[in-house]
């Protein structure tokens, strides 16, 4: 039996390009080139039908290390809490104020992108700050 190599996380969105581009700003990531033969992306969405035009987009870590992160273009809305997340992990190897203090630096940077701040979870020890992305999905920083 072999192992999984690789996978890609996949986003159901209603605005695939502008999500994307909010979280290569959250985890440092770039987006695809566009599809081979053309130059840019509007070149490419320019010999797409209308309604298959800004259906997909799709980024990925320049390390090579994380997930590709794609996002399709879907009717229907967010109806209910996600049943997956990203947990995006600031405070690894950290506790007490250091750790909180972490976490809410980052919380601060995501904010003008358009994040919400759900609210903080603190003991004293372990901190936790529960998150929506632009389009409402959930997500927390760890």
């Amino acid at each position: 039996m072999s192992s999984i190599k690789k996978f890609q996380v996949t986003f159901d969105c209603a605005e695939p390009e502008r999500l994307a581009l909010f979280w290569c700003e959250v985890l440092g990531y770039v987006p695809a080139p566009p599809p081979s033969g053309f130059a840019a992306w509007d070149d490419y969405r320019r010999t797409r039908p209308a309604e298959e035009r800004d259906a997909w987009f799709a980024c990925s870590d320049p390390s090579g290390v994380g997930p590709r992160l794609y996002f399709q273009r879907v009717p229907e809305g967010k109806a209910a809490k996600n049943r997956l997340h990203l947990d995006i992990r600031v405070g690894t190897g950290l506790v007490g104020e250091e750790r909180l203090a972490a976490l809410e630096a980052e919380c601060a940077r995501l904010v003008p992108l358009g994040a919400v701040h759900v609210r903080t979870l603190y003991d004293g020890n372990d901190a936790c700050i529960p998150m929506l992305d632009i389009e409402g999905n959930e997500f927390c920083i760890d």
